[in-house]
């Protein structure tokens, strides 16, 4: 029974020990993956901030600006891509809404984006867009890929319709986390007007034959969470001007909008949150297991032996002394 049972063992010894590799090179790449139907809103705030008043339009201080953004999965649009591009597909409507302190409209920008599910690479298909003008998007956005790595990424930015290098500046902890702290920096740059203005009226098409132009910097930050990819705090320093023609006094320029945009805090809060219990999941098939599986492994390998040592050792205690009769029975 012993021989059968070490056998047993042995053959669980090798089961785990191949195991491993398979959970961390095979299973991960194929089962870590973005769902479709992911939903998620953030809000951001700027306080205070420089806002334009397109009354008078001049520049005035106001004490907040709140920007919402939320990322909402297209399931049916995933699942038509999907079938034309022969791999697992997100589709991401998002929506960026600006909003001044008396909670009015200040722009809405909405967004398509199509990424690889497992990668987080864009997947060019009809439909990508941002605020209605097609776009090809090259390197990544909102989301890094799972493992981050420690090296700068190309992030795509909305406003100019680019990307740019976005650089890794080294570790941080943020919140009892380790994360990757990135910077991006836009300098200023022509870029074209929301689809949709504030003032009742006023298209962007009569603004491009007025003459005025809209510009814009911005320096991004982002912390990010390097087991799961997914930035747990994120802030700007963001800055639009409009610039000549005829809506701008004097024809030279004036602030649309300038502040340091930060998430609030309660979102920031409940952002940490989630990361933490999907990083569990993600160490789950890239540490946890496929360390754990060879320890197992070796200490099944070590229980097995010991047994069959016990086993050969046993027939030999059994065994009469040389010259001493065996005992049958007994007296």
């Amino acid at each position: 029974m012993r021989r059968k049972a070490s056998l047993v063992l042995l053959a669980f010894a090798v089961f785990f020990a191949a195991l491993s590799p398979l959970l961390r090179w095979y299973a991960f790449p194929r089962l870590a993956k973005i769902p479709p139907n992911q939903y998620q809103d953030t809000v951001l705030e700027a306080k205070p901030a420089t806002l334009l008043d397109y009354g008078t339009m001049r520049a005035r201080q106001v004490p907040k600006v709140s920007i919402v953004q939320t990322l909402k999965g297209n399931v049916e649009e995933s699942e038509r891509i999907e079938k034309a591009a022969g791999r697992d597909v997100v589709v991401w409507d998002a929506l960026s809404y600006v909003a001044g302190p008396d909670g009015k409209m200040v722009s809405r920008i909405p967004e398509r984006y199509i990424f690889d599910a497992h990668t987080q690479e864009p997947v060019h298909a009809t439909g990508e867009m941002v605020d209605g003008d097609p776009v090809r998007r090259t390197g990544i956005e909102y989301k890094w890929p799972f493992l981050t790595e420690q090296r700068d990424y190309d992030y795509f930015d909305a406003q100019t319709r680019t990307s740019a290098p976005i650089h890794y500046k080294g570790v941080r902890t943020f919140r009892g986390l380790d994360v990757y702290y990135f910077e991006q920096t836009i300098p200023w740059t022509k870029v074209p007007f929301p689809k949709k203005l504030p003032v009742q009226g006023i298209t962007s098409e009569a603004v491009a034959k007025s003459g005025t132009t809209r510009w814009y910097s911005t320096k991004r930050m982002f912390w990010v969470e390097p087991v799961t990819g997914a930035p747990v705090n994120g802030e700007e320093i963001h800055k639009e001007e409009l610039r000549g023609g005829g809506l701008v006094p004097g024809g030279s320029k004036v602030t649309a909008f300038s502040g340091h945009v930060k998430m609030r805090p309660d979102y920031v809060t409940a952002t940490v949150d989630l990361v933490t219990s999907q990083r569990r999941l993600v160490l789950l098939l890239t540490s946890y297991l496929p360390w754990g599986f060879p320890a197992l492994g070796v200490a099944l390998l070590t229980l097995a032996l010991v047994l069959e040592a016990r086993g050969r050792r046993r027939p030999e205690r059994d065994r009469p002394e040389p010259g001493r009769p065996e005992r049958i029975g007994s007296a």
